[in-house]
């Protein structure tokens, strides 16, 4: 990679590592380790508090999906129903027609029958009207004796009335058993439907508030993590000021790779963000671009090319600013997901994931890849 030095480079090389520019008479009191302690207890509580209110949010979600898939079910069984109230509805037009079409018979019947009657009357003299004598279906049939005396042909006649009234008895009553059953089924699914859709939308309001919680959660324990690190730092700095400065912070003051330590430093306490590079949050290679950036040297924001932006470098040699890289196999660099800058003493500085803020951990991980100076 090009190299690019600017015009401050050789006196910065020399400087000591400064966090702030605040002197002492100006700042507050340094925080002591027991500052420092309580500032992580403040951390490990904000992060019991999120990881309940994740637990919540994963049942919440869960309980959702459950719901959603019942209501989905209900709405399916809903739809069903209408397609057979549907059918009922059709096929009640259709016994209704059918209806029509026996009552007509039976009335052609009746009027057949009545006529044969009349006949029978009038050839034996009776004199009996006989309307009086038919009157309805049920009172002509309770005359049974009247119709013994007619012939085959009237007799016929008479079983057809029977016949045709039957038919229109059992047609009547299957098309209404049949629509009033269908309009209860689907009045009953419409009722299932709505229940379950009011279980969904509770849900889900339940859902929305424990992301909204989750999401105040984490940003209180990012708060409090940059708080450890901001005490870290200022603790850093005043021990500079007094000269006791730790070893490996004072061997991060040498160097193109001490410029680039150093200013990494400064950054402590800022958030992760994806593919961020700052001024106010980075991602890993966003800030050991931005931090080469500061000794002269150019990188780009990849973990993919900063890998190559220079030598590799022995692990038993490095120095201050050298990067790290970290995979999911160390044979393979071409798993590389992360790089911090080396600090000196098993340290480094890095920009770590999400909800997690820049900050000094061990460099001695399980998928430690190797190192590279940039140059």
């Amino acid at each position: 990679m090009p190299l690019r030095r600017s015009p401050w480079l050789v006196t910065a090389t020399v400087c000591v590592l400064v966090l702030s520019g605040a002197s002492p008479a100006d700042a507050d009191p340094s925080p002591t380790p027991a500052d420092i302690r309580a500032a992580k207890e403040k951390v490990k509580e904000r992060s019991r508090e999120l990881n309940r209110a994740q637990l919540r949010l994963a049942n919440a979600k869960a309980r959702l999906h459950e719901l959603t898939a019942q209501a989905e079910r209900r709405v399916e069984a809903y739809n069903g129903e209408l397609v057979r109230l549907r059918a009922a509805e059709n096929r009640h037009r259709t016994l209704s027609t059918s209806l029509d079409g026996a009552r007509d018979e039976v009335e052609q019947v009746r009027e057949q029958v009545g006529a044969m009657a009349a006949e029978q009357y009038s050839q034996s003299g009776l004199t009996v009207p006989m309307l009086t004598l038919l009157g309805a279906g049920s009172t002509f049939l309770r005359r049974a004796s009247l119709v013994s005396q007619l012939g085959n042909e009237k007799s016929a006649a008479m079983r057809s009335l029977r016949a045709s009234q039957r038919v229109y008895t059992i047609l009547r009553d299957q098309a209404a058993r049949a629509l009033l059953q269908r309009r209860a089924s689907a009045a009953l699914a419409e009722h299932l439907k709505r229940q379950a859709a009011e279980a969904v939308a509770a849900q889900v309001r339940e859902t929305k508030e424990i992301k909204a919680e989750q999401t105040e959660l984490t940003g209180k324990l990012a708060a409090a993590k940059s708080r450890v690190e901001r005490l870290r730092a200022e603790r850093l700095r005043r021990e500079q000021e007094n000269q006791t400065v730790p070893g490996w912070a004072r061997a991060a003051s040498a160097g193109l790779g001490g410029v680039a330590a150093r200013w990494a430093l400064t950054q402590l306490g800022k958030p992760y963000v994806w593919a961020a590079d700052g001024p106010r949050s980075y991602d890993c290679s966003g800030l050991t671009m931005r931090a080469w950036q500061r000794a002269g040297v150019g990188l780009d924001h990849w973990t993919g090319t900063q890998w190559t932006s220079g030598p590799h470098v022995p692990l038993n040699r490095l120095r201050p600013g050298d990067l790290l890289f970290f995979g999911r196999r160390t044979a393979d660099p071409g798993t590389i997901h992360h790089v911090g800058i080396f600090i000196g003493r098993g340290r480094m500085v890095h920009a770590p994931q999400t909800g997690d803020v820049v900050r000094i951990a061990s460099m001695w991980r399980h998928d430690l890849v190797g190192a590279t100076r940039p140059a």
